[in-house]
């Protein structure tokens, strides 16, 4: 195996094949405390590529209630069970990664699902932890508390799909970074499945192949966002590329967040693919629950979000969220506003720091009538 460099982890790691960064890595930030879990955004990719034949329990998409929403079932409990106790010292990870702990005989440490595992999209919905039996009083973090977790396909720097594939038909583009299933060569063996540890690789029982989440790179190839990324009714995401952190760059929205900020955080880092779908955690959970998910900087991260208020900055970068149809490349603020635009400058989207407040009197004068919020 080879050793390439992880910077989630702060490490060197075994991966299957040698270190090769795109030229451009697409990446993507949610918000979690802007997510209604009205499910647009499943919807929206529902309709748009999976509502074919064999494609029906397909959801490259989905919406989940954590702690007790799994799609499929139990697709972190388990694997977590599997890999075993793991530790996080002074912020980098010594423990073993999906690949180092893989069996023998295998690439990658998975487990594959089975067909009642997808039977149950929206379990555990709206469920809490904890019980409110007598009344209490609400502080943050919450005692009963859930929140909602956006997924999609990580298009990880290494991906555990493309490293366990006997066939080699998984590959990353080299100009975005893009992870896709070449079905022609794809004999659906199921390997993909098995490894990823997201579990954001399904297979066709008509077409006998595997196929996954696309990053709608037909619109990104345009400048586009998705299809989940523009319905999205909370704007809790944004679309763009990532660079390494010694290429950060702060005028980059993704950089910012993720590298400057340090405000957008990977799904379980620990795993050691290097996903590129970062969350701002939510600010009501336990600190112990977050740290597992997102890695030891979830603390630090629900602090600078919830300072955000008075950081005209972040704060502004934030409201750029679900603004604009467009990738927003570049960003910058520019007095009470902050500006979105392309790569080359040119402006996309403008937006004020503070929206505009009307005070209308209850009794309008020129009509003689009151004023109702009725219409």
């Amino acid at each position: 195996m080879a050793r390439v460099f992880n910077w989630q982890i702060g490490r060197q790691m075994a991966y299957w094949y040698p270190e090769s960064r795109p030229r451009r890595q697409f990446a993507a930030v949610f918000d979690i405390n802007k997510c209604i879990a009205c499910q647009t955004c499943t919807l929206a990719c529902k309709t748009t590529w999976t509502s074919g034949k064999g494609q029906e329990y397909m959801l490259w998409n989905n919406v989940e209630s954590k702690p007790y929403g799994f799609y499929p079932l139990r697709w972190d409990v388990k694997l977590l069970q599997l890999l075993g106790a793991q530790e996080w010292r002074e912020g980098a990870y010594p423990g073993r990664t999906l690949f180092e702990a893989a069996p023998a005989g295998k690439r990658v440490l998975g487990w594959r699902p089975e067909e009642r595992d997808y039977a149950y999209p929206n379990v555990g919905e709206d469920d809490c932890d904890g019980r409110i039996d007598g009344g209490a009083s609400l502080h943050v973090p919450h005692a009963s508390w859930f929140f909602y977790l956006a997924r999609i396909c990580n298009h990880c720097t290494y991906p555990a799909c493309l490293a366990a594939c006997p066939r080699g038909s998984i590959y990353k583009r080299p100009e975005d970074g893009i992870v896709l299933v070449d079905q022609e060569r794809c004999r659906g063996y199921r390997e993909c499945v098995q490894a990823c540890p997201y579990k954001k690789v399904f297979f066709n029982p008509l077409t006998g192949t595997s196929e996954k989440c696309i990053a709608c790179y037909p619109k990104f190839e345009q400048g586009l966002q998705q299809q989940c990324f523009v319905n999205c009714i909370g704007k809790i995401r944004l679309a763009g590329s990532i660079s390494p952190p010694e290429s950060a760059r702060p005028e980059n929205p993704i950089d910012y967040l993720v590298h400057v900020r340090k405000v957008a955080l990977p799904l379980f880092p620990q795993l050691g693919l290097e996903p590129n779908v970062y969350y701002i955690p939510p600010i009501h959970a336990p600190a112990s629950f977050l740290h597992q998910m997102f890695g030891p900087g979830a603390e630090a991260a629900v602090r600078t979000y919830r300072a955000a208020a008075a950081d005209q900055d972040l704060g502004g970068l934030l409201g750029l969220f679900g603004c604009t149809e467009r990738v927003v490349a570049r960003w910058q603020r520019a007095g009470d506003s902050v500006v979105g635009a392309e790569e080359n400058g040119t402006e996309i989207v403008r937006v004020p720091l503070c929206e505009p407040v009307f005070v209308r009197d209850a009794f309008d004068q020129e009509h003689q009538i009151a004023r109702v919020n009725c219409p």
